[in-house]
């Protein structure tokens, strides 16, 4: 369903928590991502914050990428609670994170 795996989402989370301290690391990570995956980390940020509901997903990843006039990663850091919208897009897309979190802390990325 996602063109972005679970664990890229996961890191993007913790990156985000830690603000000021993890932006220019979530910035180079976002503009590594290519542009599908981009378009489904800001479809999921949006479903998160209600802008989308979860089964209008491909709408959100179309509308991503038709209305992409600045770059993703600017516009992503630039969206406050960034990483509670990505938890509660996941959540209402009904994923669940929690292994690749578990994995992700693990190897202490």
């Amino acid at each position: 369903m996602l063109s972005i795996s679970l664990r890229k989402i996961v890191h993007i989370i913790y990156l985000a928590r830690e603000g000021a301290v993890g932006e220019d690391e979530a910035h180079a990570f976002i503009d590594a991502l290519n542009s599908d995956e981009q378009a489904s980390l800001t479809a999921v940020a949006w479903i998160g914050r209600g802008a989308f509901e979860a089964d209008e997903y491909a709408e959100a990843v179309a509308t991503a990428e038709a209305e992409a006039t600045t770059p993703t990663a600017d516009y992503l850091l630039g969206m406050p609670h960034l990483a509670e919208n990505l938890e509660n897009g996941l959540e209402e897309l009904g994923l669940d994170p929690s292994g690749e979190e578990e994995d992700f802390l693990r190897q202490g990325s």
